[in-house]
């Protein structure tokens, strides 16, 4: 079974927790997170969900996991607000996948 992580401030994923995933607070602490990021990488997390937030201060991290199957790092909004970098990086994905832009004249 693919364990499952959600990374970012403890107000924006404690609800998670709800739900049976593995939830770890991290502030926008780069050396901090970054190193719970490949922590977790190591340790047969198969996916990460990660605040937006968070994230920004983490792209050269998680460029590192682009190109590899496993984990997945996936971006979800935090409570300070969408910022649009979640639904970017999945249309990027979609695109690589299919060789189309999906939303072409959907914008």
């Amino acid at each position: 079974m693919v364990k499952i992580a959600v990374m970012g401030s403890y107000d924006s994923i404690y609800g998670f927790a709800a739900l049976g995933l593995s939830i770890f607070p991290v502030e926008n602490d780069a050396a901090k997170a970054g190193r719970l990021l490949h922590e977790l990488a190591e340790n047969e997390f198969g996916i990460i969900y990660m605040t937006e937030e968070l994230a920004a201060v983490l792209k050269k991290e998680i460029s590192r996991y682009a190109d590899r199957i496993a984990p997945a790092v996936i971006l979800i909004p935090g409570v300070k607000g969408n910022t649009g970098d979640g639904i970017q990086s999945v249309k990027k994905s979609v695109e690589q996948a299919v060789g189309s832009d999906i939303l072409f004249g959907n914008e």
